[in-house]
């Protein structure tokens, strides 16, 4: 689990979600409070943190046993779905929705085609697909989800566990404190508009200032560590297994002392 240093995003979660704060209020501390990242395996531990779903049309139980970050509104939720031993089916999925296995395992199944995912694996259910799911035992799934993509031919895409990584650019150069280092990159999906992608990527050890987030961003840490420092001055080192988001409109630093690896999902407005 990660180190964190500074005030904890949980107390301000919990007071932006008391029922003594009008709607607008609630909407205006929210858009005023600054951007960070957010730890997403204590989250979906805690379940007193975050918001019900909204999307309680569909009575299946993956779309509605979830919680969110209480997020700005736009295009983009994420939060974890908390599931006991179960199964459904789900007719349509609404949205572009990336998912990460934190605990217990659940399998979607397409027609003859049945994907099981475990502790760390992950998918993208693209909007339009259908299928049916199990899970065996308890589970808990991390999302984020991309509401403005267009309608696809619905297959779920897995996260290939074994990418063929290839060269890929470096952080800007002003914002380096370390010699470049030498990135790759596969990337398993991007919508048809181009603004949410999936994929892995790796690097080289380096220290990076503090960067503009212009983009919501998922990982899950494959290999290696490394520390953010936001504008507040909270710190926080992510390891192995650590599934993390950092928001739009935060401003991190990076620095990575060892050779890292990563699963993400990006979201990235044209």
């Amino acid at each position: 689990m990660p180190r964190v240093i500074g005030e904890s995003k949980v107390k301000v979660e919990q007071d932006l979600s008391n029922g003594d704060m009008s709607e607008m209020q609630r909407l205006a501390a929210l858009r005023s409070r600054p951007r960070s990242f957010i730890d997403m395996k204590v989250f979906a531990s805690d379940a007193s943190q975050g918001v019900a779903s909204c999307d309680l049309l569909c009575d299946d139980r993956f779309q509605s046993s979830r919680r969110l970050l209480d997020l700005p509104p736009g295009p983009i939720t994420a939060g974890a779905v908390t599931l006991s031993q179960d199964s459904g089916t789900v007719s349509f999925q609404p949205a572009d929705e990336f998912v990460v296995v934190s605990e217990g395992a659940i399998t979607f199944t397409q027609g003859e085609h049945a994907l099981m995912l475990r502790p760390g694996d992950s998918a993208v259910l693209r909007q339009g697909a259908a299928y049916s799911w199990a899970a065996t035992g308890p589970a808990s799934i991390i999302f984020m989800r991309y509401q403005g993509g267009d309608s696809t031919d619905g297959t779920i895409v897995p996260i290939d566990g074994a990418p063929q990584l290839a060269p890929s650019g470096a952080p800007l150069a002003e914002l380096l404190l370390t010699p470049p280092p030498q990135c790759r990159n596969q990337t398993d999906y991007r919508s048809a508009d181009g603004q949410f992608t999936c994929g892995t990527w790796d690097s080289t050890p380096y220290h990076r200032a503090a960067m503009l987030y212009h983009h919501y961003e998922l990982m899950h840490l494959l290999e290696g560590s490394v520390t953010f420092v936001d504008e507040a001055g909270r710190s926080a080192t992510f390891s192995r297994g650590d599934i993390f988001l950092v928001e739009q409109g935060a401003k991190c630093s990076w620095e990575s002392l060892e050779h890292v690896a990563k699963v993400y999902a990006i979201f990235r407005p044209a």
